[in-house]
Parts: structure tokens; C-alpha cells; sequence
């Protein structure tokens, strides 16, 4: 996992003079861990998961937005958390969209997709939910939120989440059983 400083370097080459705002260090000591772990949980893959990590990063970067703002909100680790997963969610989507056009570039004999594993076809069939579906689910039964939590970060009720994770849930089965 890169250091604030290495990351700092790197994504504020293109960027003005003045570099990051004040307190991004300690903003990215802080939760990069987090993010970067929910990355990896979310890709299974570790270089995936540092790229999901840049990207997070480099949005809050990108945005110039105030890192005392962002400090501010209550829900600071859960705010990196449901980004994290929105961009590895995000990140599986693209490699799946790869790999459906290198399928259908190749001959009609090789078209055929090799049996996948459990997980992955897990994360393909995350990645075909839709956005918000994807990161409900993640963010509670990967990250380990509870419906209290999740129902506060998305603005709905309680019993809410509950039936939607369900639904969701069903709909999970229902792509892994084909």
C-alpha cells in the first residue's frame, strides 16, 4: 500500500503549485487502511485494491475539495468505506466489460467463457447490480454495517434496508444459479 507521501507525490504532479490541501496527510494515514481493505475485499485482488485506493483518494484530490469539511461529517470512515466500494464495484464493472468484448472478438470457438470461481462469479454478479444495490450489499455484508448505519448514510428507514438487502440478495442467487 502506498505511503501519503508517495500517493501526495504521485497525484499532485499534474496538479497546481500549491499541492494537496492541508490535512490530506493525515486524512489519508487515517483512512487509507480502511479503504484499502474494503478495496480488497470487494476485487480480491491486491493491486486492484491499490488502484481502488488511489482512485478514492485522488477523487477527494481531484475535487479540491475541503478536507476539513469532510472531516467534519459524521460518517467520515463510513464516507471512505462506501467510496472505496463504489469504486472497486466501479472497477469490477470496467473488467467486466473488457473481457464481454474480448469474448466477442474472438473466433466463434472461443467464445465460450472458462468455468469461473465461486468468487468471481460472485463479483460479476455484484458488478450487474445496479450501483446502489451493489454498495448496500457490500458495504453490509462485506463491510459489516448494520441496517441502522446504512439506513442513515442512504436516507431511508430502517426496515427499508432490510427488504432491500433481501431482494438483493435474491437476485444474487438467482444470477449464481445460472
Amino acid at each position: 500500500m502506498p505511503t501519503a507521501h508517495a500517493l501526495i507525490d504521485e497525484l499532485t504532479l499534474s496538479m497546481s503549485p500549491t499541492g494537496p490541501p492541508a490535512g490530506f496527510a493525515e486524512l489519508y494515514e487515517r483512512h487509507s487502511e480502511a479503504v484499502f481493505r474494503a478495496a480488497l475485499r470487494v476485487t480480491g485482488n491486491p493491486a486492484d485494491a491499490e488502484d481502488v485506493l488511489q482512485t478514492v483518494f485522488l477523487r477527494v484530490l481531484s475535487r479540491r475539495e475541503n478536507v476539513e469539511d469532510v472531516e467534519q461529517t459524521p460518517l467520515t470512515a463510513a464516507y471512505f468505506r462506501r467510496a472505496a466500494v463504489n469504486a472497486a464495484v466501479d472497477l469490477l464493472r470496467r473488467r467486466q466489460l473488457r473481457a464481454a468484448s474480448v469474448y466477442d472478438d474472438q473466433a466463434p470457438h472461443a467464445a465460450s467463457e472458462p468455468p469461473m470461481l465461486l468468487k468471481e462469479q460472485l463479483r460479476r454478479a455484484i458488478a450487474a447490480l445496479d450501483s446502489e444495490d451493489a454498495t448496500l450489499f457490500l458495504l453490509r455484508h462485506v463491510e459489516g454495517l448494520s441496517n441502522e448505519e446504512l439506513a442513515v448514510m442512504f436516507g431511508i428507514e430502517k426496515n427499508n434496508v432490510a427488504v432491500r438487502l433481501h431482494r438483493i440478495r435474491q437476485r444474487l442467487q438467482t444470477e449464481m444459479q445460472r
